[in-house]
C-alpha cells in the first residue's frame, strides 16, 4: 500500500514496549494492567505491543487507562480468532478509542497452530475476509519475516512487524516495504553491562524461540546455522538479537535498527525480577530515550 501511513508513523513514535504480560488473563496481573499502561504512557512511550497470541479486546484495558497511547496486538494469530469477529471488535475499538489500535496479524508456528497449513495463502484469505467486513489496511500490520510476507505487508497492510531479527533483517526488509511502510521490528532488552549475566538471561528468554522452525528458517536466512542455535544461542546469535550493555553500549545497539530502516522499534525488557512489570527498566530506558 503506498502512501497514508505518515500518521501511523506519527501515532507509534519511535519506541514503544512490547510485553506479554500486558494481555494477562491473570486477575492478579489483569489488575496492575491499567496503572502499568499510564505509566508508559507518561515515561513517552508511544506505544505497546500486546504479545503472546492477544485478541482485539485485550486492548480494551489499556485504552481505556490511557489517553493517547497506541495499543497494537503483536500478534493475533489467524488461526484463533475468526476475521469477521476480529473485524467487528476492530470497528468497536476505532469508534471508542479513534487512531489508537493497530491489529497485528501473525501465522505463528506448525506445532503451536493446531489447523497450521499453507500459512501464506492462509494470510492471503484472511486479509480477504478482513476487507470485506471492511477493516482497514492502514490499521493492520503482519509479523512478517521472510520476503513473500514482507511483500505482503506492503500490499496489503500498513507494514510489518518483525520478530526476533537483527539490524540486517530490517535493511533487507526495508528495501522490500519500500519507504512508505511502518516497519516496527521487535527488539529484546537486558539492561545489564555484565556480559556473563546479561547473555544468561538473553538465553533464557531465546530458549523458547530455537525450537520454532518459522525463526529457525529466518535466522539462517541471516547467516546463522545449527551451531548458533545449540546450547541457548551462541555468543554471536545473542549478541545479534538481544541489545545489552552499558548505557552508550544499549543506545548504539537500538540505534542499528533505526539507521537501518526501522520507523518504530518495540523494546521487550529481558529481566531476572519476578514482577510481571519491570517499571524500573521502563524508567531506564525512557531515560535513555528521550
Amino acid at each position: 500500500m503506498a502512501g497514508g501511513n505518515g500518521a501511523l508513523k506519527d501515532a507509534v513514535g519511535r519506541y514503544g514496549i512490547w510485553s506479554r504480560h500486558l494481555r494477562s488473563e491473570e486477575p492478579a496481573v489483569r489488575a496492575q494492567i491499567p496503572a502499568a499502561a499510564a505509566e508508559l504512557e507518561e515515561l513517552g512511550f508511544r506505544a505497546v505491543w500486546l504479545g503472546s497470541s492477544p485478541g482485539v479486546q485485550h486492548a480494551v484495558p489499556l485504552l481505556r487507562a490511557t489517553s493517547g497511547l497506541t495499543v497494537a496486538t503483536g500478534i493475533l494469530s489467524i488461526w484463533n480468532y475468526g476475521a469477521e469477529t476480529v473485524a467487528a471488535e476492530c470497528a468497536a475499538l476505532e469508534s471508542a478509542h479513534p487512531g489508537r489500535f493497530l491489529l497485528g496479524l501473525g501465522v505463528s508456528h506448525a506445532g503451536l497452530a493446531e489447523r497450521y497449513r499453507r500459512p501464506y495463502s492462509a494470510m492471503v484469505s484472511y486479509l480477504d475476509a478482513l476487507d470485506a467486513a471492511g477493516q482497514s489496511p492502514v490499521r493492520r500490520v503482519l509479523a512478517a519475516l521472510g520476503p513473500r510476507m514482507l511483500a505482503l505487508s506492503r500490499e496489503r497492510a500498513a507494514g510489518a512487524h518483525p520478530y526476533l531479527v537483527t539490524p540486517e533483517h530490517t535493511a533487507d526488509a526495508r528495501g522490500i516495504l519500500g519507504a512508505d511502510a511502518l516497519l516496527a521490528p521487535e527488539v529484546k532488552v537486558v539492561l545489564s553491562a555484565d556480559p556473563a549475566r546479561a547473555r544468561t538471561l538473553a538465553r533464557a528468554a531465546l530458549a523458547a524461540y530455537l525450537r520454532l522452525p518459522n525463526y529457525l528458517a529466518s535466522l539462517r536466512r541471516l547467516g546463522f546455522t545449527d551451531e548458533d542455535f545449540a546450547d541457548g544461542g551462541s555468543d554471536r546469535l545473542v549478541d545479534a538479537v538481544v541489545a545489552w550493555g552499558p548505557d552508550e553500549r544499549l543506545r548504539d545497539r537500538i540505534g542499528a535498527f533505526r539507521a537501518a530502516g526501522a520507523d518504530h522499534v518495540a523494546l521487550q525488557v529481558i529481566s531476572s525480577a519476578a514482577e510481571p512489570f519491570p517499571r524500573a527498566e521502563w524508567r531506564r530506558l525512557a531515560e535513555l530515550l528521550f
